[in-house]
Parts: structure tokens; sequence; C-alpha cells
């Protein structure tokens, strides 16, 4: 297939290139920066500004995953216009865009985050969302560009598949996740700080199973659908800064008032994944996270793992 990878130089997007190109499709990445590797074509694209985004996708392409966005929730709460102005009309403008150009799908990253806004104490792709519970602008957005997509599907026959992602990490992680920014304080001498109590749970997922669930959504059965893309278990932002000071030794950690509108976390089924796309994760927190430490390392000058 021919596919195009919207921010397939970010941490995520470079991932799900290599898993794509491992396969045998033909990839094209479309970014502001280059890719992660030399191989594969690449295009600058602004999500933001439609015209310059139809040109881009001017191609013949299969599917296309959406994947460039304002990730940081510390980010949106800060400049939540600027942030909207990519998460929902950035959406819109690919969607037009591929409508367009006669694009096959788009494939959607969204997050589990949506699960905020319902009552049930468990999250699948069939709990209802309840639209004024949303607290925070970056759950809002994401729920504004799935909703844009079925929209899209039943105005103009445009196909999508959209897919909730648990809490990335891994190897290329960018410094605003939370593991990422642990480890960078550790090394630092920093003290590691937890906003409230820690308990907040998160789905985490290694980003090599998140890749490949990316990949296995290209299946015919996902056209059209939603999937969860969540880790094997709930992990405490609490456990992620014990896992830190397990493995690189003597780290403080200190507590701050809770944020605003943080999302608490739910239990989110992967199951509707597993069964109709034979999709699972395999790597446990504790091995993502030392795996991701041992990279961060190399990465360091005077360093090493």
């Amino acid at each position: 297939m021919n596919i195009g990878v919207i921010g397939g130089s970010g941490f995520i997007g470079s991932h799900v290139v290599d898993k794509l190109m491992e396969v045998g499709h033909e990839v094209t990445v479309f970014d502001i920066k280059k890719p992660h590797r030399s191989d594969v074509p690449h295009t600058n694209i602004e999500i933001t500004d439609l015209p310059k985004t139809t040109v881009a996708l001017t191609g013949s392409y299969d599917a296309v995953y959406l994947l460039a966005a304002v990730a940081d929730v510390n980010d949106v709460q800060r400049n939540p216009v600027e942030a909207s102005a990519v998460n929902i009309m950035g959406v819109a403008n690919v969607l037009e865009a591929a409508r367009r150009n006669s694009i096959g799908r788009v494939i959607l990253a969204s997050t589990v985050w949506v699960y905020g806004l319902t009552s049930q104490d468990n999250g699948d792709e069939d709990s209802p969302i309840h639209l004024t519970k949303a607290e925070h602008i970056y759950t809002s957005q994401k729920v504004s560009a799935e909703l844009i997509c079925h929209s899209y599907r039943a105005m103009y026959g445009q196909e999508f598949t959209i897919l909730r992602y648990g809490v990335p990490y891994g190897p290329r992680a960018r410094g605003g996740t939370v593991l990422a920014t642990f480890v960078q304080r550790a090394l630092n001498n920093q003290p590691l700080s937890i906003f409230g109590e820690g308990t907040q749970g998160r789905g985490f997922i290694y980003v090599e199973d998140l890749a490949k669930g990316n990949v296995a959504a290209l299946q015919e059965v996902a056209r059209n659908q939603t999937y969860n893309l969540e880790g094997k278990r709930l992990v405490s932002v609490r456990e992620v800064a014990e896992t830190v000071r397990q493995v690189l030794g003597n780290v403080t950690i200190e507590y701050k008032e809770a944020r605003t509108a943080d999302f608490g976390g739910k239990l989110v089924s992967a199951e509707k994944a597993r069964r109709e796309l034979g999709w699972q994760p395999t790597v446990d927190f504790e091995e993502g996270a030392r795996n991701y430490i041992a990279w961060y390392q190399q990465q360091m000058p005077g360093k090493k793992a």
C-alpha cells in the first residue's frame, strides 16, 4: 500500500514508519522536521493551512496517518487556542484534503483521555461519552476531532479509523512525557515532581507495541472503527517515579498540588483490538522503562548505558 504518515518524524510516527516499512509498504513522511531515517521520502506539511495540505497530499495514497498534534497537555493548557488550531482544524483540513484527493482512509491518533467523559469505571469503545463532563481542553479537542471524522464519513463518505492511545513511552520519546521528564530530572540530580498523591493511573503503552497496533489498523475490518491501543495494565505516576529511582539509584521524589482537570485514569479495554486486529501489547512497563532509560543514557555525551 502507498501510505502517508503526517507527523512521521516524531516520537510515535518514526516508529510507525519503521513498522510500515518492515512489512513492505511504500511510505512518505509528512512533517516539518526531517525523518528519523534517510531512506523514506519526505514532504513538508502545515496542517493548519488547507490549500498547502491539499497540495502536499496529492499522490494516490491508500491511507494517511494523522499523528501530528499538540500532544503535551501542559502545552495545551498554556496555549488552548493555538493547540485547537492544530488538534481540531488541522484534523478537518487533513480530512478535507483526503476527500479532495480521494485518499482511501485517514487513521487518526486519539487518546484514552476521552474516557474521562464517561461515568463507567472501565472504558471501552462503546462507553457513552458525556460532553457535560468535559474539563480539560485537550480532551475536548480530541473528542471534537473524532466527531469530525464521523461527520466526514456520514456527509462525504471519507473513511477513517480512530486509534485511542494510552500513554506512549520508549526510545525517541519527546521530553514532555512523564517518564522522559522523570529520567531527565533524575540524571540531572533534580527531584521528581508528582502532582497530587500520584495515584493517577496511566495505561502506558510501549512505543513499538503501539506502532504495531497502528500497522494492524490498516486491515479492512478497521474501516470506520475505533480501537483502544492501551497498555497491559494501569501504572500509577508514583510507580513511574519509583521505577526510575529503582533503575537509577538515589532519586528524590516530591509531591505538589494536583493539576486542574488532570485525568485520573481508568482501566481501558483493548479487547476489541485483540479480537478484530489480532493485536495486543507485549512489553510490561518496567521492561519498557529500562529500555528507554538505556536508550536515553546512550544519547548523553560521556554517558554509558
